[in-house]
């Protein structure tokens, strides 16, 4: 239930559950009328956010591309792996001054690489006013990295951020640096601040991804690059944080709320100085990661939690989507063991997951090998290969190769049930 059904929610914040469920009807006669207004806007966002991914996916891909055939050269290869190794070492030290827990060194690393590439570029091309095409793809560069990878290690690094009571700097250094992925470079990224920290923590792990979770894809069909782009439309109310304040002004939840519109105002300030500085900076260095993050959101909302099961839609064990992957930063692939017991510190992931396979096989949980969430949404949606997820899942009983497709098919079918409360 995105934007449309949070506008007819709040007209119902006073009423009773009963009450809620009796005025059903109505309620969802006004959310066909709001999502009709409202997709005359988000509909074109959406294609806008396909054509932004698409623009920073060319330059990501060519480094990617770029790095493999220069990593097949000895020589760098070798001088590659001394300047990491020696890098490493360096964060290492630093990590044990300035961190609450050393174990996140790996956060620290990005923080201290973003630092040092994306906010120097952004800095000289407000220096420059006029932009420069070669400081903009570099500046994409910084963002994205190579296939994607530094911002797949940023999506993960603010995932785990918003988690930790008190951020990843010990008290010396958290007054100035606390919450410093979310609150400071989240907002090169287009990642409004308290979409993690409150709405993350506190209305998708309340709801598991359930009917009522703002980024539901229950009544979606999973497989389907339609339904997906009617998600992506009104994925942009998520993003901008207006659907999650509508859900806190619902039920009640004062504090929640309060924190969601100071976030939506600091973002709203930012976007809007940016544009008033130079519109033309703002398209290139604010618009494009703002629907460049909507797509990436959407799209890691759509996998992570793809295969509901129909008599237990709310059954976060079996919606909730394990992958292994040799790229697996800081664990996030462990995705379930995280719903199950959020605090706990990503090193400890693996070692939990063999605590709660019983309750994994009980319940169905889905998991794959040699898969990340990227290659899961391009072969479940995009490509809809099933036969390729049925050859990577991982079952926990014997089943042969048309057991398994029947399965992936029934499981990312749309929940009639969800679709019609």
């Amino acid at each position: 239930m995105h934007l449309a059904g949070k506008l007819a929610e709040a007209d119902l914040d006073d009423a009773p559950k009963d009450v809620r469920f009796n005025t059903h009807d109505a309620a969802k006669s006004r959310r066909i009328q709001c999502s009709i207004a409202f997709r005359l806007f988000s509909v074109p966002v959406a294609l806008a956010s396909v054509a932004a991914i698409t623009l920073v996916a060319a330059p990501s891909l060519g480094l990617y591309a770029a790095a493999t055939l220069l990593g097949k050269i000895r020589p760098l290869r070798e001088a590659y792996q001394f300047l990491s190794r020696t890098y490493d070492r360096l964060i290492d030290r630093v990590g044990e001054k300035v961190l609450r827990d050393s174990r996140d060194t790996p956060a620290l690393r990005l923080m201290v690489s973003l630092t040092l590439t994306t906010v120097p570029i952004f800095v000289a091309q407000l220096v420059l006013v006029r932009p420069r095409l070669w400081l903009a793809l570099a500046f994409y560069l910084s963002l994205y990295g190579p296939k994607f990878q530094r911002f797949v290690r940023m999506f993960s690094a603010k995932h785990l951020e918003a988690h930790r009571r008190q951020g990843y700097f010990s008290d010396k250094y958290d007054k100035v640096f606390g919450r410093y992925v979310e609150f400071f470079l989240g907002f090169f990224y287009g990642n409004v601040p308290e979409l993690d920290r409150t709405v993350h923590v506190r209305l998708h792990h309340k709801e598991n991804s359930g009917p009522d979770d703002t980024t539901s894809t229950i009544c979606y069909d999973r497989t389907s690059k339609l339904d997906f782009l009617l998600y992506l439309s009104d994925n942009i109310w998520t993003v901008v944080g207006l659907t999650p304040y509508l859900y806190f002004k619902a039920r009640g939840e004062d504090e929640n709320r309060r924190r969601m519109l100071w976030g939506i105002t600091l973002y709203a300030v930012f976007f809007a100085a940016i544009f008033l500085y130079s519109w033309r900076i703002g398209l290139a260095y604010v618009l494009v990661p703002l629907l460049v993050m909507n797509f990436i959101m959407a799209m890691t909302a759509w996998v992570q939690h793809a295969f509901y099961d129909e008599e237990r839609p709310e059954d976060y064990f079996a919606n909730t989507v394990t992958v292994y992957d040799e790229v697996n930063f800081m664990n996030e692939g462990y995705h379930l063991c995280h719903h199950h017991r959020s605090g706990l510190h990503w090193t400890e992931m693996p070692s939990h997951l063999e605590r709660i396979s019983g309750k994994m096989r009980e319940s169905g949980s889905l998991v794959f090998r040699d898969l990340d969430f990227m290659k899961l949404f391009l072969e479940l949606t995009l490509l809809r290969r099933m036969d390729v997820l049925a050859e990577k899942l991982v079952p926990w009983e014997p089943m042969d190769h048309a057991q398994r497709l029947a399965l992936l098919q029934k499981r990312t079918k749309p929940v009639r049930s969800a679709a019609s409360a």
